[in-house]
């Protein structure tokens, strides 16, 4: 397709004697030329002096199977979409505005020694033939390495305004390295169609929240770079779109220090959205692909008026699956099929329908009780028959960023902690069990945060257990991770501290022994 499109472009070049000019800092790419009679089933009622074009947008998408027990997603089943879309109008761009790298089970599992850490989504994007993707804070959970790695070897383009690579103090574009060619990414985009051998030009302008502070990450104020890419771009082009990954109030920012841009096409938030802030829309599907947004535009270069006519189309079981991407992404799973029966049987049985959704996303979850967090604390309990006074774990050891609901399976579950990990049970001082707690207080917003059972404070903020007030001398039996006692996330929690009186360490398949066993099984006795 991407041949395709090449070559075409050299063609009209070739018979329009056109030349195009691209900015130092912006990517350029084309694609062929407008047929009336392709467009037939759009929206639009077609009119000869008008330039069309579509936009399919996802966001926040870390699963390329389909989840909820196949309901909804499915990367497979958004490429027969887009290849619908691509019949209807050629000129069809497919985007996603961040976060695709991380959190997914897939990335966390090891081939070859070596974690997968996104491959499994640059593989699956690529037989797709994205267009254009922009940086979403989840992409700054890898390390540099397998950041780069993934930049390499994906076949579309990335654009980024207030994003940089720190090197040595120093700020320099983030790049791709291709067949030994070294090229700084962008911090616009223009994309060109073409009508009567004329070219029309959109470019796209990006910014990426600043919530994932990383040594080798410098960010920028993304209201002034968005607006100075905006001030770059805007006289090189006919229209100027937005796809950034920032906070819907940000988002609105953007949208009033930028009121000739129609449309801003958003991610972070999981849930879908649209909303127009004194005329530029703003637009954000579902995470993992629940649904997408397809953005039909026409153009009208006298007037230079844009009508835009967006629709919120949901992916489920109605929309086959694309055969070709349904081959990757079934090479992927049979990677994760195998490592998940290594821990339980029937990985996609069904163990629990949910009442209410179950809240699993970063913020929340670092920073207050939510239900999914009781639900693993609980189970922690649950994995030493309740005999234990308390549990809790670190909100940043769930990495879904999602919300359950409906029916829920074992996958689900290693979905939510993809890492596992071994509960220990603690006997430990009550003076060391509110140092511990009073840590996990004051790092909400942090994954050091805890998700605690049996927990609680009274009015004069002091803590309980089984609402009695803690002791500092008395000895408590506690139901945490390995993790946690490694000291990792709260420093204090080793078990080399005095203060640490006895551990147990769960023996070979005892319940305790994987966490995500102890939830599995803590639900299907609900």
């Amino acid at each position: 397709m991407k041949l395709l499109r090449s070559t075409l472009y050299m063609l009209l070049l070739i018979l329009a004697s056109a030349c195009t000019t691209t900015l130092s800092t912006t990517s350029s790419k084309s694609v062929k030329e407008v047929s009336l009679k392709s467009q037939q089933k759009s929206l639009f009622q077609q009119q000869s002096g008008k330039i069309y074009f579509t936009i399919l947008q996802l966001n926040d998408v870390y699963e390329i199977a389909p989840i909820q027990g196949g309901k909804y997603g499915g990367m497979a089943r958004v490429e027969s979409l887009h290849k619908e879309l691509l019949t209807e109008n050629p000129n069809t761009l497919l985007v996603l505005a961040g976060d695709f790298l991380n959190p997914s089970l897939l990335g966390t599992l090891k081939v070859d020694g070596e974690r997968i850490r996104g491959k499994q989504m640059i593989e699956v994007m690529n037989a797709m033939n994205f267009d254009l993707v922009v940086f979403g804070n989840h992409e700054f959970d890898l390390s540099y390495e397998q950041l780069q790695g993934r930049i390499n070897e994906s076949k579309f383009d990335w654009i980024s305004s207030n994003v940089f690579h720190n090197l040595g103090g120093k700020n320099h574009y983030f790049h791709k390295v291709q067949e030994g060619k070294k090229e700084a990414l962008h911090d616009s985009y223009i994309q060109e169609f073409y009508k009567n051998g004329k070219a029309f030009k959109v470019g796209f302008i990006t910014a990426c929240i600043d919530s994932n502070p990383r040594s080798y990450v410098s960010y920028s104020n993304a209201l002034v770079e968005i607006e100075r890419s905006y001030n770059e771009i805007k006289d090189k082009v006919d229209l100027v779109i937005g796809l950034t990954h920032l906070q819907i109030e940000k988002d609105r920012e953007v949208a009033k220090l930028l009121p000739n841009v129609p449309l801003i096409m958003g991610g972070h938030e999981h849930t879908n959205n649209y909303e127009d802030i004194d005329g530029v829309k703003i637009a954000k599907a579902d995470a993992n692909a629940k649904t997408v947004y397809i953005h039909r535009f026409e153009y009208d270069p006298v007037t230079k008026k844009v009508n835009l006519k967006s629709e919120l189309r949901t992916i489920d079981s109605s929309i086959p699956e694309d055969t070709e991407v349904k081959q990757v992404v079934n090479k992927w799973q049979n990677i994760l099929n195998m490592k998940v029966t290594e821990v339980v049987d029937s990985p996609y049985k069904i163990i629990y329908k949910t009442v209410e959704p179950l809240d699993a996303r970063d913020t929340p979850i670092r920073s207050v009780q939510t239900n999914m967090g009781n639900i693993i604390a609980k189970s922690m309990s649950y994995a030493y028959n309740d005999e234990v006074d308390c549990s809790f774990v670190n909100g940043g050891s769930v990495r879904i960023d999602d919300v359950l609901k409906g029916e829920i399976n074992s996958v689900d579950i290693f979905r939510v902690l993809p890492y596992g990990g071994s509960v220990l049970k603690v006997k430990l001082k009550g003076s060391l069990l509110k140092e511990v707690l009073d840590f996990g207080l004051r790092a909400s917003g942090k994954g050091a945060y805890l998700q605690h059972y049996k927990i609680s404070q009274n009015s004069d903020k002091q803590w309980l257990i089984n609402n009695q007030l803690i002791h500092s001398e008395k000895i408590y039996t506690i139901a945490t991770t390995d993790y946690l006692l490694k000291g990792f996330d709260i420093p204090v929690l080793k078990e080399t501290n005095p203060n640490v009186i006895s551990v147990y360490k769960p023996k070979t398949n005892e319940l305790a022994e994987d966490i995500r066993r102890a939830v599995i099984k803590f639900l299907q006795n609900q």
